[in-house]
């Protein structure tokens, strides 16, 4: 076991003590990162690599020119685009746990994209040229951890806090378990802070942990549109349990989900004031497929949407053209536009059992309980619950779909809907 402390590096925070780490990393299996605040740009493990936090902080350097683009997929399509903090790409048998911090430093990133009075910066001047979509690829921000082409990875006991896009990215990846975790990105300004998301992965158990984030809490997903069926490689066997989820978007399926989701389970969460428990986001380019998915016991205090699935979801951000005035070349752009005439998104055998939720006397928000709508011409086919122990303001809406079945539940609304929250997340 080698430790920090033995070897004089940096632990003020204050000097950048990248190439020091990586040689620790680079010569040694067993790492411990002592007591003390680390600044760093990407580090990378290795095979068998053991990176154990004794109450330490990494924090990420905000120099940009510390951060070389690596070969990945960003927002369902792959392209060159900043590493993470911590990075195990092609690796096997790697564990990064204990008492420690992931610091992505995340104001300075989310000023870049959304400027300093959070109206200006890139989205602003992308708004403006009438492609909105292009923002989340060309404004790169670093990850907290990346899990890439990667087999048998223990992720335990760390917090993930303000990373500059997602927390945590567990992608062409296959038995990974993340136990005990904390998410603690919730800047209300911040974009596209998801808690996990689980893409084109299989074999994934997340468990005992606590989320609180500005996006999806976990997200699975499997690419987007000719991109996603182009390297085809879905998410499935999934094993989600024993979480609280507090400020989020909720478990979130989609909406990159082109190579298809399958075979779910999702078992015992807590929702407490959340935007979403459960959630299904696609879109009519997206084509793919969500099927047996199973959801049992969930808790839900003060969630705006118990159930939100929305097949046509944020059409700005799924609006794929470029206006003929800009002359606009990026390397990725032929995987992001390419349309290859694909088939709806379709939905099936959704199992939903053992729903409570409430809302407090003094909750001035919204509180519906479904939102729920498939294609006018391709059906949501099988959707049953059970049990469901609810008392909302709003019963919401079911449009489209095939063999609903609600059984054994007690219902409570104080409305059937409220027009004003039909729009929702497209931002």
């Amino acid at each position: 076991m080698i430790y920090t402390k033995d070897y004089n590096i940096d632990n003020t925070g204050n000097i950048l003590v990248t190439e020091k780490l990586q040689k620790l990393i680079d010569d040694n299996d067993e790492i411990t990162i002592n007591e003390g605040t680390y600044l760093v740009s990407p580090l990378f493990l290795h095979n068998n690599t053991k990176l154990i936090f004794d109450n330490a902080i990494l924090i990420a350097t905000l120099d940009e020119n510390n951060y070389k683009d690596i070969y990945t997929r960003v927002a369902g399509i792959e392209m060159n685009w900043y590493p993470a903090i911590i990075n195990a790409i092609n690796t096997n048998n790697v564990e990064i746990k204990g008492n420690g911090i992931i610091d992505g430093n995340g104001n300075y990133w989310y000023r870049k994209y959304w400027g300093i009075d959070t109206k200006g910066g890139m989205r602003k001047e992308y708004d403006q040229k009438n492609i909105r979509f292009l923002c989340d690829y060309d404004c790169k921000r670093p990850r907290n951890i990346l899990i890439q082409n990667s087999n048998n990875i223990l992720i335990d006991g760390i917090t993930s806090k303000d990373s500059g896009f997602w927390n945590i990215h567990i992608l062409y990846s296959s038995n990974v378990i993340i136990n005990n975790i904390n998410i603690s990105s919730d800047n209300i300004n911040s974009p596209s802070t998801d808690g996990i998301d689980i893409d084109s992965s299989h074999n994934i158990e997340i468990k005992n942990s606590i989320f609180a984030t500005n996006d999806d809490s976990i997200a699975i997903k499997s690419g987007r549109d000719y991109d996603g069926r182009r390297i085809n490689i879905p998410s499935y066997d999934i094993n989600i349990h024993n979480l609280k989820i507090l400020t989020g978007f909720g478990i979130t399926l989609g909406s990159e989900l082109s190579a298809g989701i399958k075979n779910v389970n999702i078992n015992n969460i807590e929702f407490i004031n959340t935007d979403c428990a459960f959630r299904i986001k696609s879109s009519k380019t997206r084509g793919g497929y969500i099927n047996n998915i199973h959801i049992n016991n969930f808790k839900c205090i003060n969630v705006k949407y118990i159930f939100n699935i929305n097949l046509n979801w944020n059409p700005l951000y799924n609006k794929l053209e470029i206006p003929s005035n800009l002359n606009i070349k990026r390397d990725y752009l032929d995987s992001l536009l390419k349309y290859d005439n694909p088939p709806l998104t379709m939905v099936d055998n959704i199992y939903i059992d053992n729903i409570y939720s409430r809302y407090d006397s003094d909750y001035l928000g919204i509180n519906r309980l479904f939102h729920i709508e498939g294609y006018n011409d391709k059906y949501i086919d099988n959707i049953y619950l059970s049990n469901l122990d609810i008392n909302s303001k709003e019963y919401g809406y079911i449009k489209y779909i095939n063999n609903l079945s609600i059984i054994n539940s007690n219902i409570n609304y104080k409305i059937a809907i409220d027009n004003k929250n039909n729009e929702y997340d497209n931002r």
